[in-house]
């Protein structure tokens, strides 16, 4: 990717943008819909808005997180309650568990939109996403949610270098996700499970690392860090104190994944 490439995929997401005439973003407050969200704002100005969603399979300070970088940026913006835990198809975790969490949310975003007149919805999806399983895809189509990003050929790459290029604070940020994708499927998910996955994460950021899942497996904790990481995970006693503090979070048994951290794991058990 040359700097000039790179600058027209940038033109080309103004372009999109513009041609909106209005839009609501679905805001999480990651890389991707930072990006998206300040350079909507920079071509639309006040004729965009944000939609912050607060939900038990987020962690709490990304939500405090998004809402700080949605008052700098000075955009519009609400946060709202999303009500996947009342679905028992999102509880009973089938591999269809994205598309009723993400149409859970895209419905109440669109119907923000309609009511409020403004002409679309639009999401953080980019042309990276689209390697891995993603069920929600299907929701994001159904309820007319546009990815501006992915349509200016944006990778994850991309995002990140455009992002710090217009020196966003999130450009270097951890790659987030829902903490149900730490639940193998056909678990059914708790709020007790994401309140101990949140926590290990939370407890292993604090000890300097940055990126980081904790798969749950019923009394078994796997922990992914990046492969450079892997070492320093067993030097200094830091073992033993994420081991100490998984086991007071009710964990049996504590593992680091050696292959490292990837996105979708959970999903490799779908592969043919």
């Amino acid at each position: 990717m040359t700097p000039a490439t790179l600058q027209l995929k940038y033109k080309k997401l103004r372009e999109i943008l513009a041609s909106c005439g209005s839009l609501l973003v679905a805001y999480s407050g990651g890389v991707d819909s930072s990006l998206l969200l300040k350079v909507a704002h920079d071509v639309l100005g006040d004729k965009v808005s944000a939609v912050i969603a607060r939900s038990e399979t987020y962690p709490k300070e990304e939500c405090n997180s998004a809402v700080k970088f949605a008052k700098k940026l000075g955009v519009r913006y609400r946060v709202v309650d999303t009500g996947e835990f009342k679905d028992e198809r999102f509880i009973s975790n089938t591999p269809e568990r994205c598309y009723y969490c993400k149409k859970e949310l895209f419905s109440k975003l669109a119907g923000i939109a309609k009511k409020e007149g403004i002409k679309y919805v639009a999401d953080g999806s980019n042309v990276s996403d689209m390697s891995d399983f993603r069920p929600g895809t299907n929701a994001s189509k159904e309820c007319g949610i546009r990815s501006p990003l992915r349509g200016a050929g944006f990778t994850k790459e991309d995002i990140r270098k455009l992002s710090r290029q217009l020196k966003l604070p999130t450009w270097n940020k951890p790659a987030l996700a829902c903490l149900a994708s730490r639940v193998p499927y056909g678990t059914r998910i708790t709020k007790d499970i994401l309140d101990k996955i949140e926590k290990g994460e939370k407890f292993i950021r604090n000890l300097g690392l940055k990126q980081i899942r904790v798969r749950h497996h019923g009394s078994l904790a796997r922990i992914e860090v990046e492969k450079a990481d892997l070492a320093s995970l067993v030097e200094g006693g830091i073992a033993d104190k994420i081991e100490k503090k998984f086991k007071k979070l009710g964990y049996n048994y504590v593992t680091i994944d050696l292959t490292g951290y990837r996105t979708g794991s959970m999903n490799e058990v779908l592969a043919p």
